[in-house]
């Protein structure tokens, strides 16, 4: 595995990052382009996460519509806004039927078109304009993509063969975003795409993981899946590799060890291509100095004796003895993917379920990993673990709707259905129907739940109870779970939400946007948790030690957001695995 340098630079015109959140893309993304910008190369960095901190990393506020990084003559950078792109594209295909149709079809119209796959089509909408607008491809040298999360990113990169497909075969006209016109006229554009993407000559994708073992079975999985669609020319990036020479402390010994350990057990999928590395920062990578210090290895590792400040806080045990004492029956871990929402949610889990009550442990993000916590160990036996999977979902959905709707629909009405069904959008309705059903198990337990990265959980919980409307006109129903759903979400009482972070820049800054969201959807929040911090450790090496005190002002952050309700959990020795890792967190007695 070598050293990730100039000389391995990708030569394709496109670029993709992707990988679990939480590794690193932005910040090898963003190095990467600010390189190449310097060897005069004009390169336009976009971002497709709904979640990005583009503008976190250069310090400046960004749009869809390309900016010039500043302190640079030939890096731009843009936002796609998923949000601003649903707008306008649900504005663009009601239009024409104003004035034109009874206000209550047009109501309905805007209902269809509110969810998150309307969201998404025009996210992607845009992406692939940008993929195959010859103008733009022809102003810059290099076009990076800093793509969202791995479960986003294999859906969006996936879609243009999914809707390709839907349109070739749907005939009815009409489809869960509303009338098909307003994506027929794509067609073309999601064809060019797909060859774009699947071009290996044009198109390199590079997968960034951490030197961790959940990570890098990510990548894994994400490289296989993108083969499957197509895109085979792929690179591995590892991010943050621990290089330090003396190991003589022990939080530096266990770092080198656990990574170590996960870099000798590589997955297959990705030992057959190109791996590099990336050393361990000994600083936040958010500014334009610091990336051309982290991409050209100049690393100052001397540290100053500075006294640390004795800051409140809560422990992992204080937040589950809160718990332990209060009647909450679900329990929301949101965060930015990466920061540890499932160990988290496994530590509450667990924690509850040794102090007597029901648990159930369960996951809505596609790039799921609470069977990897338990992997290979004996559950407590107040504690059941469940994650909802997209495909059973989706064929469970189907079996339902199709069901229901022969009991009424002619062949006609039942191929319209069937057609609908086929659509991209079936599958987040349907993960959303489970995770409905999964909360509706808290009638007799605490339900626990490890949540999919932020922005993806918003539109997940606020998506679809129209499109059931739409479904169920024929019968008048609607599922009680789907009915009680955000009822209870928005019951302080019955519901809790816990907000997880790292204490670093993107993440503390992402948290504070997720509870902005929350609090606008009259959802409110009663813990935060800082994850993974050394300051709370004696570790007295210098490269963590210097990681350490740049956690201090982000503590203090999430210190000032929080009101002083928040836990934080070390950096452990043990790594936070299995009942043993787990309870050795739990029973940890951290000095206030």
């Amino acid at each position: 595995m070598e050293l990730f340098t100039e000389a391995h630079f990708p030569k394709t015109k496109f670029l993709f990052f992707t990988g679990k959140g939480g590794v690193g893309k932005t910040s090898v993304a963003s190095s990467l382009s600010l390189l190449l910008a310097k060897k005069k190369k004009k390169v336009l960095l976009i971002s497709t996460d709904p979640a990005s901190n583009l503008q976190d990393v250069f310090g400046q506020a960004l749009t869809n519509k390309p900016s010039l990084i500043q302190g640079t003559t030939h890096l731009y950078a843009l936002n796609l806004d998923p949000v601003q792109a649903a707008a306008e594209y649900k504005e663009r295909i009601i239009a024409p039927y104003q004035g034109k149709m009874p206000e209550a079809v047009l109501a309905s119209m805007e209902e269809q078109m509110s969810g998150a796959c309307t969201v998404e089509i025009a996210a992607f909408n845009q992406f692939s304009s940008l993929l195959t607008d010859f103008k733009v491809t022809e102003e810059y040298d290099v076009i990076v993509f800093d793509t969202a999360p791995t479960g986003h990113t294999l859906r969006l990169l996936s879609l243009p063969t999914a809707w390709s497909g839907f349109l070739e075969d749907n005939t009815s006209g009409a489809s869960c975003l509303g009338p098909l016109s307003g994506l027929e006229s794509h067609k073309k554009m999601y064809h060019d795409a797909v060859q774009v993407l699947s071009d290996k000559n044009q198109t390199t994708l590079l997968l960034v993981g951490r030197p961790e073992s959940g990570p890098l079975k990510e990548a894994a999985r994400a490289s296989y899946e993108l083969k499957e669609i197509g895109i085979k020319n792929q690179q591995v990036i590892i991010n943050g590799l621990f290089e330090s020479s003396a190991l003589q402390d022990a939080y530096a010994k266990a770092l080198y060890d656990r990574q170590q350990q996960a870099l000798k057990a590589l997955p297959d999928e990705i030992i057959q291509y190109p791996i590099f590395y990336l050393p361990l920062a000994p600083f936040t990578i958010s500014s334009v100095s610091q990336m051309e210090n982290w991409m050209e290895h100049r690393f100052d590792t001397s540290t100053k004796v500075v006294e640390k400040e004795d800051i409140a806080h809560h422990t992992i045990h204080e937040l589950v003895d809160f718990y332990n004492r209060h009647n909450h029956r679900v329990i929301f871990i949101m965060g930015k993917g990466g920061v540890g929402k499932t160990t988290v949610a496994s530590l509450i889990a667990l924690g509850l379920a040794e102090e007597g009550k029901k648990v159930h442990l369960t996951t809505t993000d596609p790039a799921a990993h609470i069977a990897w916590t338990f992997e290979g160990h004996t559950l407590h036996e107040n504690l059941t673990i469940s994650s909802v999977d997209p495909k059973q979902a989706v064929q469970k959905y189907k079996d339902e709707v199709l069901s229901k709707a022969m009991e009424t629909m002619d062949e006609e009405g039942l191929a319209f259905v069937k057609e609908d069904l086929e659509s991209p959008c079936t599958e987040e309705i349907a993960v959303f129907r489970a995770f409905a059903e999964v909360v509706d198990q808290s009638k007799d337990r605490i339900v626990v739940i490890d949540t999919a990265p932020t922005g993806h959980t918003l539109l997940l919980l606020d998506a679809s109870e129209a499109y059931h409307k739409e479904i169920s006109r024929s019968s008048g129903e609607i599922p009680d779970p789907v009915r009680n759903l955000l009822p209870k979400i928005r019951d302080n009482a019955y519901t809790s939400i816990v907000i997880t972070t790292l204490p670093e820049t993107t993440p503390v800054l992402e948290a504070s946007r997720l509870e902005d969201d929350l609090l606008r959807a009259n959802i409110s929040i009663h813990w935060w948790v800082i994850n993974q911090s050394f300051y709370i450790t004696n570790t007295k090496d210098p490269v963590l030690a210097k990681k350490a005190q740049e956690e201090l002002v982000w503590i203090q952050k999430v210190k000032e957001l929080s009101n002083g309700q928040f836990a934080i959990i070390p950096w452990n020795i043990k790594e936070p695995k299995g009942i043993e890792g787990l309870n050795q967190l739990l029973g940890m007695k951290i000095k206030k």
